[in-house]
């Protein structure tokens, strides 16, 4: 009754398709963003990989962030997460 984890899976499919575990997903450390990084994130929330929790303390993101982060992908699929292309992209 104490567990504190839940089952994990071991791994999910990755935004190119192949599959995707804790060890390929990018460093707590990482900086700088891109697209692949961003998208890896995302599907192993949505797959179960990690929590939303987990992985905002890990890359020291907000709940926010990811959020949009995931609305992007929702929305625009992977071009959604280039950070140049942000203001393309949103609603007004």
């Amino acid at each position: 009754m104490g567990m504190q984890y839940q089952s994990r899976v071991s791994y999910v499919i990755g935004p190119d398709g192949s599959p995707l575990t804790i060890a390929d997903l990018p460093p707590p450390e990482t900086k700088r963003w891109v697209i692949r990084r961003k998208a890896e994130v995302v599907a192993a929330v949505r797959g179960g990989l990690l929590s939303l929790e987990e992985a905002c303390q890990r890359y020291t993101l907000t709940v926010e962030e990811f959020l949009s982060w995931q609305r992007s992908i929702e929305r625009h699929g992977l071009p959604g997460l280039r950070a140049t292309r942000v203001q393309q992209y949103r609603e007004h």
